[in-house]
């Protein structure tokens, strides 16, 4: 799995053919200088202007269509999304500039996310023999992206895919913290040097440096234990960028999928910050842009100063499925020759200010219409409409769906087992606020929109007083309100930013939690068949991958003993139980687990 060494250093020299950059005339107002000068006019410094395009978080979006409503997307705000608005957003940026004069890199998670990358990868996947090119391989490269870092998503179908998938890009897939397990050296290519030639000048070299997410090595375990490692990325990138500059780098991005906040969602299990974009920028000298991804939120232009030499790094997040577009404008200058930058700055771009790029639609149209095809087909039909909308502060039957399922499949998995006379409990969580299954007929894309991450399932062996501390620390989740304080929906959860989908519900027990307590005391009444639970009874936890390995740092979940994996989704899991049963009816499903009190009172 290692690189190549020699191959690599040979590639990366000669990446990026010389392309001519168009000069720019002097500035005017030091062009005003030298004309006030007597005698013969100091001869200006040659200023180049260079633009760096980026994406991050694609996640499967290349057109603007919600597969999960059967319709073209929208929201409140007026947003759209898809890798062919981003096309033209591109194609007018380098009208503009000069294509000789862009970059256009992303910062990962591009292969998971959509039930277009979800067929691809499971129901005509690109490793099958003769198999289809990744729709978003073709469309990136129809777009003439020039590098992209790893995402901690593209490890989520496992590495034969992605490795698959990197072979179809015409650019390179760059991961620099991403190394085999026992030798350390790189296991993607690192970085990329791109080239570009300047009339009457010398070169410029522009490296891209690739960075991707620690927690890979916690929420794709299964996949990479033991075969590859994800250091931190301050370290590595402090590692990196001497090697850059040495190779002659005159200007150097770090295209990172990382967020920018400093904080991790994983606790202290890793040693390594999960957004650590910021960090990179204000720790290793001579990096002047970052591309940052993974978190899902828009940062136009974040100015980090390095703690080293002073000089400000410019960051830029855009906004993720392709709903924004990053714009780097790095002015250089060539001064004692050499090429140095002068400036950085940066913006988005809203995909919502142009249409779809024909090239790009045309030419994913058939891969397109197999998918809506594929989700619109009927599994079942449902008694009555069964919703999200209140799911995330009441027990609702839509989210029992989930935890039955998960149930039955362990039950059966454990069958014939010393574990098969366990009491069976599952989790589950509020992924959605908008999923719907409607009354009548159920199809594919109706469960898909329930479930929407491709989460497989795991049996964990838990004491009762492990759930416990479970329950409470998902309790978190909520704002602590005094009892007979008014009761607002919109401001009731996500307690210190936690997200909807870190909270559980778990299924078969008992419990209230009483939000007029203080978090760690909130979970009362916790009973299992009737009687108050006993701290030292074993139970088998049914759990998704992400939370068994650790992910929002739910405790003992990650280190309890696994009794039974699997690699078939949970997503899958849900349509072949509603499939077999034929007829969608909450009573055979649905329970009252849980309810929210203040001092004993109900919520609700």
């Amino acid at each position: 799995m290692s690189l190549n060494r020699r191959k690599f250093l040979k590639k990366s020299a000669v990446t990026g053919a010389g392309v001519a950059i168009a000069g720019a005339v002097a500035a005017p107002s030091a062009q005003a200088a030298a004309a006030k000068l007597p005698g013969k006019p100091v001869k200006q410094p040659k200023r180049y202007a260079l633009t760096v395009m980026g994406t991050t978080d694609l996640h499967g979006h290349v057109f603007n269509w919600d597969y999960f409503k059967d319709a073209e997307y929208k929201d409140a705000a007026g947003n759209a999304q898809g890798l062919a608005r981003i096309s033209t957003l591109v194609n007018g940026i380098r009208a503009e500039k000069g294509r000789e004069n862009t970059l256009l890199l992303d910062a990962g998670d591009t292969i998971q996310g959509t039930p277009l990358t979800y067929y691809y990868a499971k129901v005509d996947p690109i490793t099958a023999k003769g198999g289809p090119v990744h729709p978003m391989a073709q469309a990136m490269n129809a777009i003439g992206y020039d590098a992209a870092a790893l995402g901690n998503h593209e490890f989520n179908y496992g590495i034969e895919t992605l490795r698959k998938f990197e072979s179809q890009l015409r650019f390179p897939l760059l991961g620099a913290n991403a190394v085999d397990a026992k030798t350390l050296r790189p296991a993607f290519q690192p970085y990329v040097i791109k080239t570009f030639c300047v009339k009457g000048a010398p070169p410029v070299k522009v490296a891209v440096l690739g960075l991707t997410n620690p927690g890979i090595a916690i929420w794709d375990k299964a996949y990479v234990q033991g075969k590859l490692a994800f250091p931190g990325l301050e370290e590595q990138a402090a590692k990196w960028v001497p090697k850059l500059k040495s190779l002659g780098a005159d200007v150097v991005i770090v295209s990172a999928h990382s967020g920018s906040s400093g904080t991790s969602s994983y606790g202290d299990q890793l040693p390594y910050v999960e957004n650590s974009a910021a960090l990179v920028a204000q720790q290793v000298p001579d990096i002047d842009a970052v591309l940052v991804g993974h978190a899902h939120v828009e940062i136009p232009e974040l100015k980090v100063v390095n703690a080293k030499t002073g000089k400000t790094v410019v960051l830029s997040e855009p906004l993720a499925y392709a709903e924004r577009l990053s714009v780097f404008d790095v002015e250089l200058v060539f001064e004692k020759g050499r090429w140095s930058v002068e400036s950085v700055s940066s913006k988005v771009l809203n995909s919502n200010s142009v249409a779809d790029d024909p090239k790009i639609t045309k030419l994913l149209g058939d891969e397109h219409a197999k998918v809506v095809a594929y989700v619109n087909q009927v599994v079942g039909s449902a008694t009555e409409t069964l919703t999200t909308v209140e799911a995330r502060f009441k027990d609702a039957p839509i989210i029992d769906l989930i935890t039955k399922v998960q149930e039955d499949v362990v039950k059966a998995a454990l069958a014939g087992t010393s574990y098969a006379s366990l009491p069976v409990i599952a989790q589950a969580s509020p992924f959605s606020r908008t999923s719907e299954i409607p009354a009548g007929q159920v199809t594919i894309r109706d469960l898909s929109s329930l479930y929407v991450y491709d989460n497989t399932l795991v049996a964990k062996l838990m004491t009762g007083a492990q759930v416990r501390a479970y329950l409470e620390y998902s309790a978190e989740y909520f704002v602590r309100t005094a009892a007979g304080a008014v009761v607002d929906t919109e401001k009731l959860t996500n307690a210190a930013g936690r997200p909807d989908y870190n909270y559980d519900y778990v299924s078969g027990l008992s419990y209230d939690i009483d939000i007029a307590q203080a978090a760690g005391s909130r979970i009362r009444n916790l009973t299992y068949n009737g009687a108050a639970l006993d701290d030292a009874q074993q139970f088998v936890l049914a759990v998704n991958n992400y939370r068994a390995n650790g992910g929002g740092a739910f405790p003992h979940v990650a280190s309890a003993q696994e009794l039974w994996s699997e690699s078939t989704e949970i997503r899958t899991r849900i349509s072949e139980w509603v499939t077999a049963k034929g007829v969608l009816d909450p009573k055979d499903f649905a329970s009252v687990d849980w309810k929210l009190t203040r001092d004993g009172t109900p919520v609700f």
